[in-house]
């Protein structure tokens, strides 16, 4: 499978266990890889015969700023979801989130989650 990445999507988000980093915030980055067949992208030179990286861009964006959540891999989960929801010839979607400066009490420059999902066979 080929695969599409888009790497360093910034955005302050308002998620975390304590109240405190719900009401405060931190900056996050993610990192996106696609994994889909892009032959046909490839020999068409046409946008919609592959995965409009912006758009992707766009909704980690949108749905990073949204709601508040208490885990990064909730965040993920969700990101994962939604763009296999909304671009079908994704086959597989890998989200790596990093928290930049996380409140631990010691001084870390960011901490995170990956995560995969792949869309399931219609048997």
């Amino acid at each position: 499978m080929d695969q599409l990445f888009i790497e360093g999507i910034e955005f302050y988000g308002y998620h975390g266990v304590p109240d405190a980093e719900q009401q405060i915030g931190h900056r996050y980055r993610v990192d996106v890889v696609l994994e889909l067949d892009m032959a046909r992208a490839g020999r068409t030179d046409q946008l919609e015969d592959t995965v409009n990286y912006g758009e992707v861009a766009r909704l980690i964006l949108q749905l990073g700023t949204e709601q508040p959540v208490r885990l990064m891999e909730t965040l993920a989960e969700r990101f994962c979801t939604a763009i296999l929801e909304r671009f079908p010839m994704v086959q597989r979607v890998r989200v790596r989130i990093a928290k930049r400066l996380p409140p631990t009490g010691i001084i870390v420059e960011q901490a995170g989650v990956e995560i995969s999902r792949e869309r399931r066979s219609r048997d």
